[in-house]
C-alpha cells in the first residue's frame, strides 16, 4: 500500500508520482514553480500588449484601434487553440506535451518581435494564442495529481499565479522594455521566459502519462455532459464583469475620478494585487467547500462592480474598488476544479476549455461595456453591466445545482430494486 503524500507545508516536500520502483520522488514546489513559470510567461505574453498598443500602431503604421486587433487575434487563438489541441494531443505524455506547447509559444513570441506588418502581426498573435489554454489546462492537471490530499485547489492556484503574478511584475517590465528599447523587446523578453519554463518543466515535472485509454473522441465525450456546460457557462458569463470594468479602466480614472495619467500604472497595480490576493484566497477557500466558494464568489462581484460605479467618482474610493475588482479572480481555482470534477474521462478538454470559456468573458465584457458606453450610459455604467453578468453566473450556477440534484434523484429511483 502506498504511504499517503506529506503535507504541503516544507520546500522538501516529495511526493511519489506512481508507486513503481523506478520513479522518483517529485519535489512538489518546484514541479509547480515550473509550471508556473510558464503561466508567468503567458501572462506577460498576454497582457503586455495593451500597454504598447501607441508604440505598435506608430512601428506598423495603423490607427491605435486596427493595433487593437493583435489583442483580438491573441484571444480567437485561445479560444480556438485550447478544445483543438486538447484533443489532438489527448495521449501524449503530459511532461512532453507541456514542453511542446511552450515551445509553440516562445516561437510565437520570437516570431511576433520578427513581423514586418500589420497582417503577419495578426496571424503570429493568432498562432501564440493557440497553446494557451492548453497549457493551463494541462498544468492544472498535473498540479491536482501531485497535490497531497485535500489541497487541490490550492495546487491549481499556484500555477494560477503565475498567470496573476504577470499582471503584476511581468506586465511592467515587459512594458518598459518595450518603452525603452520597442515593443518587439518585449515579445523578445516574453520568449526567453518561455525558454526558461521548458528547461525547468523538463527538469523539475514528472512524466506523468496519459490516462489509460485517452483519445480524441473520448475527450469529446466532455461535450455530452451537462454539468461541464454549466461551469463553462458561469466562466464565460458570470466572470466577464470584471472584464467589463477593466477594458475601460483608464479613461473611467481619468475622466470620472480625475486621476492624473501619469498616476494610472499605480492604480492598475492594485488591480494585479488584487488578482494575486483573489488567486491565492479563492484557491483555499475552494479547498474546504467549492461549490459555496463559487456561489459567493458570484455574490461578491455582484456587490464589488455595483459599487465600483460610485466608488469610481473618487481617487482613493476608486483605487480601491480596482483591487477588490482584482480579487473576483478568485473564483478561477474553484471553477477549474469543478470541471475536473464533472468532466468524468475527459480532463484535459474540459480543463483547456476553462480558459476558453474565459477569454470569451473577456471579449463578452469588454463588448458589453462598450455597449453601454456607446449609448450614452456613462464609464461608470460598465460597474453595472458587471453586476448584471454576475448575476446571470448566479443564475446558470443556480440552474447547474438544481439539474445536478435532479439527475441524482433521477439516478437513485433507477437504481431502487423494484418493488415485487
Amino acid at each position: 500500500m502506498n504511504a499517503s503524500p506529506p503535507a504541503l507545508d516544507s520546500a522538501d516536500t516529495a511526493i511519489p508520482v506512481s508507486s513503481s520502483p523506478s520513479s522518483k520522488p517529485v519535489n512538489f514546489l518546484r514541479a509547480v514553480l515550473a509550471l508556473g513559470v510558464g503561466g508567468f510567461a503567458i501572462g506577460t505574453g498576454e497582457f503586455v500588449i495593451m500597454g504598447l498598443l501607441p508604440e505598435v500602431a506608430r512601428d506598423i503604421d495603423v490607427s491605435i484601434p486596427q493595433a487593437g486587433h493583435v489583442i483580438s487575434a491573441y484571444a480567437l487563438g485561445v479560444v480556438v487553440g485550447a478544445p483543438v489541441l486538447a484533443v489532438l494531443a489527448a495521449g501524449w505524455g503530459r511532461r512532453a506535451l507541456l514542453i511542446a506547447l511552450m515551445a509553440v509559444f516562445a516561437a510565437g513570441n520570437f516570431a511576433s518581435a520578427m513581423a514586418p506588418g500589420y497582417l503577419s502581426l495578426n496571424l503570429l498573435r493568432f498562432a501564440t494564442g493557440l497553446p494557451h489554454g492548453t497549457y493551463f489546462g494541462v498544468a492544472a492537471l498535473v498540479a491536482a495529481t501531485l497535490a497531497p490530499p485535500g489541497r487541490r485547489a490550492r495546487a491549481v492556484g499556484l500555477v494560477m499565479l503565475g498567470l496573476t503574478g504577470a499582471t503584476l511584475v511581468g506586465v511592467p517590465i515587459a512594458a518598459w522594455l518595450g518603452q525603452f528599447f520597442g515593443w518587439r523587446a518585449a515579445f523578445v523578453f516574453v520568449g526567453l521566459i518561455a525558454l526558461l519554463a521548458i528547461v525547468l518543466v523538463r527538469r523539475d515535472v514528472p512524466d506523468i502519462a496519459a490516462a489509460a485509454g485517452a483519445s480524441p473522441w473520448r475527450e469529446l465525450g466532455a461535450f455530452k455532459r451537462k454539468q461541464v456546460w454549466f461551469t463553462l457557462g458561469i466562466s464565460a458569463i458570470g466572470f466577464g464583469g470584471m472584464f467589463a470594468v477593466f477594458s475601460y479602466i483608464k479613461p473611467t480614472l481619468t475622466e470620472v475620478a480625475h486621476l492624473s495619467v501619469h498616476n494610472v500604472p499605480f492604480v492598475l497595480a492594485l488591480f494585479g494585487l488584487g488578482m494575486v490576493t483573489g488567486n491565492i484566497v479563492g484557491s483555499r477557500l475552494a479547498d474546504k467547500s467549492l461549490m459555496r466558494t463559487i456561489a459567493g464568489v458570484l455574490v461578491y462581484a455582484v456587490v464589488v462592480l455595483a459599487l465600483f460605479t460610485f466608488a469610481a467618482q473618487h481617487v482613493v474610493t476608486a483605487a480601491i474598488g480596482v483591487f477588490l475588482i482584482g480579487t473576483t479572480v478568485a473564483i478561477g481555482p474553484a471553477l477549474q476544479i469543478r470541471l475536473m470534477d464533472v468532466a468524468g474521462d475527459a480532463q484535459t478538454l474540459a480543463a483547456a476549455l476553462n480558459h476558453s470559456a474565459f477569454n470569451m468573458a473577456n471579449a463578452l465584457g469588454a463588448w458589453l461595456g462598450g455597449v453601454a458606453i456607446s449609448a450614452g450610459l456613462g464609464w461608470t455604467s460598465t460597474g453595472w453591466v458587471g453586476a448584471l453578468l454576475a448575476i446571470a453566473g448566479i443564475g446558470i450556477f443556480g440552474w447547474g445545482v438544481m439539474s445536478a440534484r435532479a439527475d441524482a434523484r433521477l439516478g437513485a429511483v433507477q437504481r431502487a430494486p423494484s418493488a415485487s
